[in-house]
């Protein structure tokens, strides 16, 4: 057989590469058109390809979607996605059970190793974990009092930080993070940290690179071929930034279990080694040191970056529409003053501003494709048989801006969140924390944080843009999520005698 190969010329070789190219390529279109017709419409996707080489992810793309209707389907590679475009069909699917699976990401269970809560496969761990974390983040204070007080007393770290440069440009993004980031430190690991901590600050510096890093080419191709993670290249800086953001946390354990008294437990990681010690007899356990690491890691992450990423974004919608930030701190210190801070019981009193800050979660819309769900058995939608695995996202780009549902649906204003008598109200379609069984887990918290930073801000500086020019593209990064380019402002402090 191997002499009979080898008299075959290079033409012949050639030519049977080609037409068995050929014949791949045609069985892959007949696929995908057979498939096409028993799923929602969307656009034609390239053989093996899908869509992927010809869109450019930007909040424009992903809302013209809805122009195939109530749900599309997008081709990522070979499988088809479901893209949800309304907000009816957006409750219809996620408050059911069949929708709360997560898709297996090989970048993620790189990390992950399927532990930890926000990307955790649906099923037993998962109700244990998020059942755990929520009930010990309750018992330190989210939704009380006692995270307002932390809210707030950062809030005057922020604002004396923010000012240390007054009047002279600043890039406010560290200032942000760190004071976004410090709440829940405060809460997982019993602490804040200075701004000025050179360790802290290498992390969320790390961080930060590891955002870009996992919308990158290297990343999306470590994603679809994990294999290479056993051969050097720049993707192997994904791995190395989770080992010190882990290794960080894996320091924080450690020192707990140094200095742990099980009758006053300080936070969410003494709580969790009292738990793991608790469940140690129970088989149905699923409280271990791996999960604790990864659950720690999905708090501190969540809690950090898609907050100070909304507050980014409240600066430069607020210094593009000077109007909006000044009537909102007239109304602030109208009804507060300079010196007294503000409360989440304030809101009905501050209608204008708490609308203000709803509009900037509208408009910043910083996952405009929501966080993605599986289907964890066959089901059915609207008439479409789902089958078990189906990956599903929801078009937040058109359901935040939705002509029906919005007055102002393609501008700035707060007023979209304003009745006729100038009292708040919020639309039905707005959804930035999902719904169903994988709600957002810090919701409340970052509820408390964007109405209080963003009020405590407003009451006591004025954001200005710097004289120097510079380029301020509205439409921001899309990576993962929808982050603003970096900015500088300039901060001064309100005269409180005004």
């Amino acid at each position: 057989m191997w002499s009979a190969f080898m008299r075959l010329d290079l033409t012949s070789v050639c030519l049977a590469l080609f037409l068995g190219l050929i014949f791949m390529v045609l069985f892959e279109i007949f696929r995908i058109n057979s498939c096409r017709g028993q799923f929602p419409p969307g656009p034609r996707p390239l053989p093996f390809l899908g869509i992927i080489p010809r869109s450019k992810m930007t909040l424009e793309a992903i809302r013209s979607l809805s122009q195939y209707g109530e749900m599309s389907s997008v081709y990522v590679g070979r499988k088809p996605m479901i893209v949800l475009n309304t907000i009816q069909v957006a409750k219809e699917a996620f408050v059911q059970e069949a929708f709360s699976g997560r898709p297996f990401m090989p970048i993620i269970d790189l990390v992950s190793k399927s532990h930890g809560i926000i990307m955790a496969t649906f099923g037993h761990s998962w109700r244990q974990q998020k059942r755990f974390a929520l009930h010990t983040l309750r018992n330190f204070g989210l939704g009380k009092k006692s995270v307002e007080d932390r809210v707030l007393e950062e809030s005057r770290y922020l604002i004396a930080e923010m000012l240390k440069a007054e009047g002279k440009s600043l890039d406010p993004q560290h200032a942000i993070q760190n004071a976004v980031s410090n709440i829940i430190c405060s809460i997982v690991f019993g602490d804040r940290f200075d701004y000025d901590n050179k360790r802290f600050s290498y992390l969320l510096k790390i961080l930060n690179n590891q955002i870009v890093l996992l919308g990158s080419a290297a990343g999306q191709i470590l994603n679809l071929a994990p294999f290479i993670k056993h051969f050097p290249g720049p993707h192997q800086k994904v791995m190395q930034n989770a080992t010190e953001l882990l290794g960080f946390i894996r320091d924080e354990v450690k020192e707990h279990k140094e200095t742990l008294d099980p009758d006053s437990p300080r936070d969410f990681i003494d709580a969790y080694l009292l738990e793991i010690e608790k469940q140690k007899s129970n088989e149905d356990s699923t409280f271990h040191e791996e999960n604790m690491v990864m659950s720690t890691a999905d708090l501190f992450l969540a809690g950090t970056d898609t907050t100070s990423t909304t507050i980014r974004w409240g600066l430069i919608f607020l210094i593009q529409n000077p109007d909006v930030q000044e009537r909102c701190h007239e109304e602030i210190v109208g009804v507060l003053g300079y010196d007294r801070l503000p409360s989440m019981d304030d809101r009905e009193r501050l209608p204008y501003t708490y609308a203000t800050v709803h509009e900037i979660q509208r408009c910043a819309n910083i996952a405009p494709l929501g966080v993605v769900h599986e289907t964890i058995h066959p089901t059915k939608l609207r008439g479409y048989d789902i089958p078990q695995g189906t990956k599903i996202m929801t078009n937040l780009a058109s359901i935040l801006t939705h002509k029906e549902h919005w007055k102002h649906p393609d501008a700035f204003n707060p007023e979209n969140f304003l009745d006729e008598n100038g009292n708040f109200f919020k639309p039905e379609s707005f959804i930035p924390f999902s719904l169903g069984p994988r709600v957002c887990l810090g919701e409340t918290l970052a509820r408390t944080e964007l109405f209080l930073y963003i009020t405590c801000l407003l009451q006591r500086i004025h954001f200005s843009w710097p004289p120097e020019p510079q380029s301020i593209d509205m439409d921001g990064t899309m990576i993962h999520s929808h982050f603003p380019q970096n900015f500088n402002i300039v901060c001064r402090s309100r005269d409180t005698k005004e």
